[in-house]
C-alpha cells in the first residue's frame, strides 16, 4: 500500500469529484478532500465520503463463485474462466455468435469499456452488446447529434454556469443526485442570475430556484414548445443568429406555433403567467443555458423532448456562444466515456458509427482484423435483455444490475433466469450476480488505474491507491484470460495504460478524439484532466490549448487555460456546413396515459444517500441509516382519498407489476402523481412498475412516466 495519499476521483456520479485516498495505520484508506480540483473544490457528498467502506473484504467479493447443485460455491480462477469460455464456445457452436450477449456498464473505465467492445466483436464475433448507459442519456445524445452533429454532455465546463444569466434546469435534481454541483447554481443566483427548475416535484433543488414549474409527467415536450411559441409571439427570436448559424427554422417555428399558451397550460398544468415569466427570465439576460437530465430524457419521446429544448436555445441564439448553450447532466460515473469507445450496440471507439465503412476500416486496422469480420449493430439495452433466453442464450455482464435497474424488472429477471448461462463480473454479489452461473470478483476504483470522462467531457485519471485482496482480478485480466481460452492470444493487455494507448489510436480522427491525451498528460496540471476532442497533431490548436476565444480562465480563477477543448461550437457546429439544425417536433402523449383502472401517474428517481441500483451503497451503514428503504411520495389530497397516513403501507400497481412501500406525504408533489426511488430490490422495487416503451430513435425506455393505481396494503412494508 502507498504510504502517501493518492489523488483520484469518486467512483459514483458523472461529476467525478476530486478526492484523495490516504492510508490508515490499521489498513485500508480514508477519503481526504482535494480543494484544488475545480469541479467540486473539495466538497463531497455522503456517497463519496463513505466510498472506501465498500473496499472491505467483509462487504465485497474476494473469490470466484460457480453454481453447483443450485448454489454458488467458491472456486478457483482457472476453473471459473474455463467454465465461462467452455460455455461460450458451446453456445456459439450450437447457435451462432449472436447467441452470445455482452452487457456493460456506465461505471466501467474507458479502458474497460473499450476492451469489452473489442472482446465482443473480435473474440466472440457477436453484435449483441449494449450497456446500462442506454438508460442514462441516450435521448440527449441522439438529440445533440441531430442538432449539433456531436454529443458531449456539457459543451462547456461547469464553471461557466455561475457566469450565465439564466439556467433552465429540466428534470434534474442535483441537490440529491450530485450535491457538490449545487454550488454552481447557488453561485449563479448570488451573481444576479436566475434559476428555473422544471420538475413535477418540489425537490431540494427546486427549493433553490427563482421559478419552479411543475408540469404533469410526460409533458416536458409540450412545455418547451409552449415557451418557444411565446418567444416567437413576443418577438424574442435572435433573427441574425438563426439566419447565420442554423438551418430548418421555418419548420420548427411552424410546429411550435401550433402549441399556443392556453393549450400548453391544459396539457402541462403550468399556468400561462408562469410560462410568460419563464420566457422573460430566460430571454432578458445576454446569456442563458438549458440543462436537461433524466426527467425529459427517460421518455418514449425523449429525443424529441430534448430536441424541443435545444430549439429553444437555437431560436434565442444561446448555443455556441460564451456562457450559453444546451447541456445534459450525465448520471453515471463514466456514462459519457462509456458510450464513446465501443460498448454501445451501434458504436465503435471514438464515437464512430458501426455501420460507417470508413469507421470500420480504421478501427479494424488498429485491431488487426478484417473490417468485414466485424458484426453490424446489435440490439439496444432493453431489447437485448428482452431477448435473453431465446435469441441470446448466454450473457457476460460487467458492472450492471438490471434485475433492479431495468424497466419492467420482473420480466427482465425472468429472462435472465431463462438463460443457458450467465457470467457476471462485479465487486459485490448484486441481485443479478446472485442469479449467475459464474461470478468473478473484480477490482474497484481504488485498486486499479484507469480513465473516466466526466459530464463535462473532461477525461480524468483515477490512480490505484491500494492493492486488491488476494483472489480479486481486474476486468482487463478477465477479458485477457477469456480471449486466450477462446483462441485470441494477443490484443487484450492487462495493463490499463497499454489499453489506453490503443484506444488513442482507435479514436484518432473520430468525433470523440482522444489521440492527443496520454496518462502523462492527464497526470500533469494538478490532475485536472483534458477535455475531448483532443487530436494528437500538435499543429492543430485543439491538441494543445483550449480553442475558446475567452480571455478568462475557465477553472474559476486558477489563471491558466484548461487543456483540450473545454468549450465547443464557438466558431462552428460539428455538422457538414457548420450550422446547427432545428428539428421540428410536436407534442404527443406518453406511451401509457392514466385511465379508469390506473388513474395516477408514477415517476421515479434517486435519493441523496443511495446510487443507481444500490448494489454498493446499500452495503454502507451510514448511507442506509440516511435512506433505509423505498417509499411512495404522494400529495395530501391523494393520501386523503386513499385514507392513508404517513408511513402506511401502500401498494403501487401498474400493468407490469406491483410494489409496496411506506407512504411519504408531502405537498411538494402534484396530486395526480406519485414518486418512488428505484434503488431497492424486493417488494419495493420501483422498476417492477416502469414501462419499457422505447423512444424510436434513442431506444430509451419510458422510466419517467407510467399509469398506476395506488391502494393501501396490508401489513408493514
Amino acid at each position: 500500500m502507498p504510504t502517501a495519499s493518492t489523488p483520484t476521483h469518486c467512483p459514483y456520479c458523472a461529476l467525478q469529484c476530486g478526492m484523495a485516498l490516504s492510508p490508515l495505520p490499521a489498513g485500508g484508506v480514508e477519503v481526504v478532500e482535494r480543494p484544488d480540483f475545480p469541479v467540486n473544490r473539495g466538497a463531497l457528498c455522503g456517497k463519496g465520503r463513505t466510498a472506501p467502506a465498500v473496499l472491505s473484504s467483509g462487504v465485497r467479493l474476494t473469490t470466484p463463485l460457480v453454481r453447483s447443485g443450485g448454489s454458488l460455491v467458491p472456486a478457483g480462477w482457472e476453473e471459473a474462466l474455463d467454465r465461462i469460455a467452455g460455455e461460450f464456445a458451446r453456445v456459439r457452436a450450437a447457435h451462432g455468435a449472436d447467441a452470445l450477449g455482452v452487457f456493460g456498464g456506465g461505471g466501467l473505465t474507458n479502458e474497460k469499456a473499450y476492451a469489452l467492445g473489442k472482446f465482443a466483436r473480435v473474440v466472440l464475433g457477436t453484435s449483441q452488446i449494449d450497456y446500462n448507459g442506454r438508460f442514462c442519456m441516450s435521448s440527449a445524445a441522439a438529440a445533440g447529434i441531430k442538432a449539433f452533429g456531436l454529443d458531449r454532455g456539457l459543451p462547456f465546463p461547469m464553471a461557466d454556469i455561475p457566469r450565465t444569466g439564466c439556467v433552465i434546469l429540466v428534470g434534474s435534481n442535483p441537490a440529491e443526485t450530485m450535491p457538490p454541483a449545487l454550488r454552481f447554481f447557488d453561485e449563479l443566483r448570488e451573481n444576479g442570475g436566475t434559476l428555473i427548475v422544471v420538475d413535477p416535484r418540489r425537490t431540494r433543488t427546486a427549493e433553490h430556484a427563482d421559478l419552479h414549474l411543475a408540469p404533469r409527467p410526460g409533458t416536458d415536450l409540450a412545455l418547451a414548445l409552449g415557451l418557444l411559441h411565446l418567444i416567437v409571439a413576443e418577438g424574442r427570436v435572435d433573427e441574425e443568429y438563426v439566419r447565420e448559424r442554423t438551418t430548418g427554422w421555418e419548420d420548427a417555428r411552424a410546429a411550435a406555433m401550433a402549441h399556443w399558451p392556453e393549450y400548453v397550460e391544459r396539457i402541462t398544468g403550468v399556468s400561462v403567467p408562469q410560462l410568460r415569466q419563464a420566457v422573460r427570465l430566460f430571454c432578458e439576460p445576454g446569456a442563458a443555458m438549458v440543462l436537461t437530465a433524466r426527467g425529459p430524457e427517460q421518455q418514449s419521446k425523449g429525443t424529441d423532448t430534448v430536441g424541443a429544448w435545444i430549439n429553444l436555445c437555437l431560436a434565442t441564439g444561446r448555443a455556441g456562444r460564451p456562457f450559453s448553450g444546451y447541456g445534459c447532466l450525465t448520471g453515471q460515473g463514466n456514462g459519457q466515456g462509456g458510450r464513446e469507445h465501443g460498448q454501445k450496440a451501434d458504436q465503435l471507439p471514438g464515437y464512430r458509427k458501426l455501420d460507417d465503412p470508413a469507421a470500420r476500416r480504421h478501427v479494424a486496422g488498429v485491431w488487426g482484423v478484417d473490417p468485414d469480420s466485424l458484426p453490424g449493430p446489435g440490439r439496444s439495452a432493453y431489447e437485448l435483455l428482452d431477448a435473453l433466453g431465446s435469441d441470446v442464450r448466454s450473457l457476460l455482464l460487467m458492472g450492471s444490475n438490471p434485475v433492479v435497474s431495468a424497466p419492467r424488472a420482473a420480466h427482465v429477471e425472468e429472462r435472465i433466469r431463462s438463460l443457458d448461462f450467465l457470467a457476471v463480473c462485479d465487486v459485490v454479489l448484486s441481485e443479478t450476480a446472485a442469479l449467475a452461473d459464474v461470478v468473478l470478483p473484480v477490482t474497484q476504483w481504488a485498486e486499479e488505474t484507469g480513465t473516466t470522462t466526466s459530464l463535462e467531457g473532461r477525461v480524468l485519471l483515477r490512480r490505484r491507491a491500494l492493492t486488491a485482496p488476494d483472489g480479486v482480478r481486474s476486468d482487463l485480466e478477465v477479458l485477457h484470460g477469456l480471449a486466450a481460452r477462446l483462441g485470441v492470444e494477443k490484443g487484450f493487455p492487462t495493463d490499463p495504460e497499454e489499453v489506453f494507448e490503443e484506444l488513442r489510436r482507435a479514436s484518432a480522427g473520430g468525433i470523440a478524439d482522444y489521440s492527443g491525451i496520454s496518462y502523462r498528460r492527464l497526470a500533469e496540471g494538478a490532475g485536472e484532466g483534458v477535455f475531448w476532442p483532443c487530436p494528437a497533431d500538435p499543429a492543430d490548436p485543439e491538441a494543445t490549448e483550449a480553442t475558446s476565444e475567452l480571455t478568462e480562465p475557465v477553472d474559476g480563477g486558477a489563471g491558466r487555460r484548461e487543456r483540450g477543448t473545454p468549450r465547443l461550437f464557438l466558431d462552428r457546429f460539428a455538422t457538414e456546413d457548420g450550422r446547427a439544425r432545428f428539428v421540428p417536433v410536436s407534442h404527443r402523449p406518453a406511451a401509457e396515459e392514466p385511465d379508469e383502472d390506473y388513474p395516477v401517474l408514477l415517476t421515479t428517481g434517486r435519493v441523496v444517500a443511495q446510487y443507481q441500483s444500490g448494489a454498493q451503497t446499500r452495503r454502507v451503514d451510514e448511507l442506509n441509516a440516511a435512506a433505509p428503504g423505498p417509499f411512495v411520495e404522494l400529495h395530501p389530497r391523494l393520501a386523503a382519498r386513499l385514507g392513508a397516513a404517513e408511513g402506511d403501507a401502500l401498494a403501487v400497481v401498474s400493468r407490469r407489476g406491483r410494489a409496496v412501500a411506506p407512504a411519504r406525504i408531502t405537498p411538494g408533489i402534484r396530486p395526480d402523481t406519485v414518486f418512488m426511488p428505484f434503488h431497492w430490490p424486493g417488494e419495493g422495487r420501483a422498476n417492477s412498475l416502469t414501462n419499457p416503451a422505447l423512444d424510436p430513435t434513442s431506444r430509451m425506455p419510458e422510466f419517467k412516466v407510467c399509469a398506476v393505481r395506488v391502494e393501501k396494503a396490508a401489513g408493514t412494508p
